[in-house]
């Protein structure tokens, strides 16, 4: 398809930089140069008729150039445009007089149909000397030595001969400019011509450029990045002084020191750490504080711990949260801290912080993570409460169970368990599937939270999903026995209404009159609620009596403490102030809590605001609550599990992922179990974007691949600024400025080395997929079309269907037929990406069915409906997708359709390793949904190459000769002259063929049986 080689919109770039905002100092440059703040400009921008234009032919291989423009308020030339002249090497350029205009817009083509756009945002150029070279605008001319020229106005203008020079040194690293120019005028003369002259490059970080002020003693000043982008201090215009000065954020520091000049040697030590807290929870103790301060900035911390019989021990950490753990029972331990910094400097000794240990667990924490590479393993999703129940026992139906119908089918909300999973885990790894992901294990306090998104006591597990002899550790010990990994559904954006335990927990208004004593139950100080132990006075598990308070607490910043509102409940009782938890009432601390409500989801506020009443938004930039949440996630790292799948992890700003949260995850995976393990912890989040385009709504912030880059450039130490600051940065640079990766992809047929040192640490749902499975070509083609924005698409966990939505944001399980289903799990299966499959869909279980109604229906009848029943009966697995025996009903279940296509999937898929990791191509490939793979490993000699095709027939060009065996039917085909045809296979089925390499790179030929879809 021909490229449109401009907009039609003529609104410039400029005009559009301008109205967004860029860290609130970036604005567009005028027609006219910036005016000063409070008088008029003396522009010297009239005399400057012409721009020269160079254009760079290095990485070109045109035989004519054109440049197509438009003089700022003029029109566009004709296309092509103007033809260029050869300058010199490398370089060609045309003059184009611009009349009283202050620039031009610009395109260039070489007039056949290849066009260069900037990314179709057009090139907004000044006047005088320009070079245009790979998308990069600067200001010179680059055939100055090559050669005698036509004589050009000089860029700089006279100026008075005088004593005074001013050298401006300007930030870049906070800017992201390739090129700065300075705008400027001595105090009482005329401005130069809009650009500027160019500053030249002075250190990392910074560019410099010395000018003459003759008798004055400063000059007003902006810059601009030659590409219509300007810091002009907000439309005030800088004032600078004489001598050396530096300006970054918008910050002008006079006098100051040379930011280029060799660094003094630092001999200052950091603050000594402050607020040491210690808490021991039974063998093991967290130790939070307050971060130091430095001038040039805290590397690590120490902490000393002494007692016990092992004497003094000192571990260093880069976070404000050190978990200890494995010490003795009943004993007394102390703590200090000292930061440290990048010279070595030491601080102080913290005041000291002490804690004592309780009993040791009857079971040991035992847990090792598997430490394998995740894309070898395809998940199976399970709501651990609705899947199988094997402790009666722990079962709860709650507040709601009455009025939701659930008594009525004996079906309470906590239904499944721990001791039901692991009774089922043979089931799971017979359909082939080696990792699970299961929901939160957190206590929740929610009157109807069986999925477990409402964290109440984050340090510990509940106690409705644990038995004896069935704890969490014992499911994570269990799993791993099998081979099996267990990925944990975590949450860092919210806690429940009733905040968090251990970090702040609100007190509501409440009188136990006639019409409230039903809902506030009488205060029993000598009970601890855990969601499972019923409360003697009231009769119920899910006891609130602490909660509650009719004595204003100390304290207490909730307005208008227990005054009557003008509202009734629904059963007409009256309603008071500070009844429920609020983000707007002063309940919650802002230190800890967001206090607003959400307004715009696809805004600022949806990370820093609340996404329901009933879940509290903790203030994530806030160094207590991150201490809180790394300590809680620590625990349940040291017990092994292998990976976390973060719960609304567009709700929390990228920078504070990739500066707390993600990096104190490696951190304590590494010490724990080393660097093999952290680099296999899986790591995957919830970016939830319902849209169909590569972009959520243009919105780089809130699309899932933003969050697997790390940061793109500096901002302010302060969490909560920089969360702000990058925030405007990156919706200003916009989707064009957003880096790329060739790591999914073949190049051509080979595989290549990923480079992932740009990767934050955070991997990803596929949303555009999941949104377009109502079709497994629509699937395909959205997903690899987002592929070259996300940092390696390899590691995307790819689903039809979730305990949330089914395709196209629908609120139903999916009911698109057994036929797509199968379509769907080929495609999956073979595609890059880690299969995913949400509990039942092997037997198309609830289709149909609204996924939650909440309270208002009765599980039974929703998407979210228990499981077990299907499972019934014995089943024992010899591996991944082979059982040796099952009977009852669960033999029923496996022999579904669906199931024994999964079966077999899971064996292909296990015994091709360019299906699980490798890279693929679609190059020289016709077909719908048709593509090559291949994985190459020097340290493990393994090389696999696989043509796959799902449903269609295709052809495949330009591959390799050899001979190539089909893993779905044993059909080998000898390519000669590197084409190799395959017919369609039917809607579901599939053909994989495999390049034989010999030895341990044969081709393994057919793989299993044939069954009801793979023939």
């Amino acid at each position: 398809m021909r490229r449109t080689p401009h907009r039609l919109l003529r609104r410039p770039l400029a005009a559009a930089v301008a109205a967004a905002g860029l860290l609130g100092l970036l604005t567009a440059v005028p027609q006219a140069p910036p005016a000063p703040a409070s008088e008029p400009v003396a522009s010297s921008a009239a005399a400057e008729t012409t721009a020269t234009v160079f254009y760079s032919t290095r990485t070109r291989n045109w035989s004519v150039y054109y440049l197509h423009y438009s003089p700022d308020g003029g029109s566009w030339t004709a296309v092509p445009g103007t033809r260029m002249e050869a300058a010199c090497t490398d370089w060609v350029k045309l003059t184009v007089p611009l009349g009283d205009a202050g620039g031009l817009k610009a395109t260039f083509t070489d007039g056949s149909g290849t066009w260069d756009n900037n990314a179709g945002r057009n090139y907004d150029l000044g006047t005088g000397n320009i070079t245009v070279q790979d998308g990069t605008v600067a200001h010179s001319d680059p055939c100055a030595d090559a050669g005698p020229e036509e004589p050009e106005e000089p860029e700089e203008p006279e100026e008075p001969d005088g004593p005074n020079t001013a050298s401006v040194y300007y930030a870049t690293s906070t800017v992201g400019w390739s090129t700065v120019n300075l705008h400027y005028r001595p105090h009482g003369g005329a401005w130069t011509a809009v650009p500027g002259i160019g500053m030249e490059a002075a250190c990392t970080g910074w560019v410099k450029r010395t000018v003459d002020l003759g008798s004055v003693a400063g000059l007003q000043a902006a810059f601009n990045n030659g590409n219509g982008v300007w810091d002009n201090n907000n439309g005030s215009d800088y004032t600078l002084a004489a001598g050396l000065t530096t300006v970054k954020d918008r910050t002008v520091t006079a006098s100051a020191k040379d930011p280029c000049a060799a660094e003094e040697p630092d001999t200052e030590a950091p603050s000594a750490p402050t607020a040491v807290k210690a808490t021991a929870d039974g063998v093991a103790v967290v130790v939070t504080w307050e971060p130091a301060t430095d001038d040039r900035g805290v590397t690590k911390y120490q902490v000393t711990r002494t007692g016990g019989t092992k004497g003094t021990v000192v571990s260093d950490t880069t976070s404000t949260v050190f978990s200890d753990t494995g010490l003795e029972a009943r004993t007394a331990y102390r703590y200090t801290v000292r930061a440290v910094d990048a010279a070595g400097n030491v601080s102080a000794e913290s005041a000291p912080a002490s804690a004592t240990t309780g009993e040791k667990p009857t079971s040991p924490a035992t847990g090792t993570p598997l430490g394998t590479d995740p894309r070898k393993d395809p998940i199976y999703f399970v709501l651990t409460a609705r899947f199988n129940d094997g402790d009666p026992t722990n079962n709860r139906g709650g507040s709601q169970h009455e009025k939701s119908g659930n008594a009525a089918n004996d079906d309470p909300m906590f239904r499944g368990d721990f001791k039901g999973l692991v009774q089922k885990l043979d089931y799971i790894k017979g359909l082939g599937f080696s990792a699970i992901w299961i929901t939160p294990v957190v206590l929740n306090r929610s009157d109807y939270d069986y999925h477990g998104y409402h964290g109440y006591d984050f340090y510990k597990v509940d106690p409705r999903l644990e038995s004896a002899g069935a704890s969490y550790q014992d499911l994570i010990d269990a799993a791993h026995a099998k081979g099996m990994k267990i990925y944990q559904d975590v949450v860092h954006n919210h806690s429940s209404r009733w905040g968090a335990k251990g970090l702040f927990t609100p007190k509501a208004y409440g009188v136990r009159d006639a019409q409230w004593s039903w809902y506030y139950d009488e205060k029993n100080d000598g009970f601890t609620y855990d969601g499972l132990t019923v409360e003697p006075k009231s009769g119920k598990s899910y006891y609130n009596g602490d909660l509650w308070s009719t004595a204003e607490p100390t304290g207490n910043t909730c307005v208008g403490w227990g005054t009557p509102t003008g509202h009734t409940s629904p059963e007409g009782y009256r309603i008071y102030n500070c009844q429920w938890p609020s983000p707007t009432s002063g309940m919650f601390p802002k230190a800890l809590y967001h206090t607003c409500w959400i307004g715009n989801w696809e805004g600022e506020d949806s990370r820093s605001c609340w996404l329901h009443d009933d879940l509290a938004d903790f203030n994530t930039e806030n160094a207590q609550v991150q201490n809180y949440l790394i300590g809680a996630y620590n625990k349940y790292i040291d017990m092994g599990v292998d990976g976390f799948r973060l719960d609304t992890a567009v709700h929390i700003p990228r920078t504070t992922w990739n500066r707390r949260f993600l990096p104190a995850i490696q951190e304590r995976v590494t010490q724990r179990f080393g660097a093999e393990a952290a680099r296999n912890f899986f790591v995957f989040g919830e970016v939830a974007a319902f849209v169909n385009d590569k972009w959520n709504r243009g919105s780089v912030n809130h699309s899932a691949q933003f969050f697997t880059w790390k940061e793109r450039k500096e901002y302010s130490a302060d969490d909560e600024k920089a969360a702000l600051e990058m925030y405007d940065y990156e919706q200003q640079q916009g989707t064009a400025a957003q880096p790329v990766s060739d790591n999914a992809f073949l190049k051509g047929n080979a595989y290549h080395a990923p480079d992932r040192s740009r990767f934050s640490g955070m991997n990803i749902i596929d949303m555009r997929m999941h949104m377009n499975f109502g079709d497994a070509d629509n699937a395909f083609h959205n997903g690899k079309d987002s592929d070259d924005a996300v940092n390696d698409a390899t590691y995307n966990v790819v689903y039809v269907d979730s305990h949330d939505y089914g395709p196209n944001k629908s609120s139903d399980r999916y009911t698109g037929g057994t036929d797509a289903w199968a379509e769907n799990m080929s495609l999956m299966w073979t595609f890059r990406g880690i299969p995913t499959l949400y509990y039942g869909s092997e037997i198309e279980f609830q289709k149909g069915k609204k996924i939650d109604c909440g309270p208002t229906c009765p599980l039974a009848s929703t998407g979210r409906a228990y499981f077990g029943d299907h499972l019934t009966g014995e089943v024992t697995a010899s591996d991944f997708g082979k059982v040796s025996s099952a009977t009852g009903k669960v033999a029923d279940t496996l022999a579904a359709p669906l199931a024994k296509h999964l079966q077999r999937l899971n064996e292909i898929r296990r015994a091709v390793p360019a299906l699980q990791m490798g890279q693929y191509s679609t190059e020289g490939i016709s077909g719908s949904m048709a593509y090559k793979r291949r994985y190459t490993d020097a340290a493990s000699g393994t090389d696999s190459f696989a043509l796959v095709t799902v449903s269609g027939s295709a052809t495949y060009t330009g591959v390799p000769n050899g001979t190539y065996k089909d893993a779905v039917t044993g059909d080998t085909k000898v390519v000669s002259s590197g084409t190799l045809t395959v017919p369609a296979p039917g809607k579901g089925n599939l053909r994989v063929y495999v390049l034989d390499l010999g030895g341990k790179n044969a081709a393994p030929g057919k793989i299993g049986a044939a069954g009801p879809y793979l023939r």
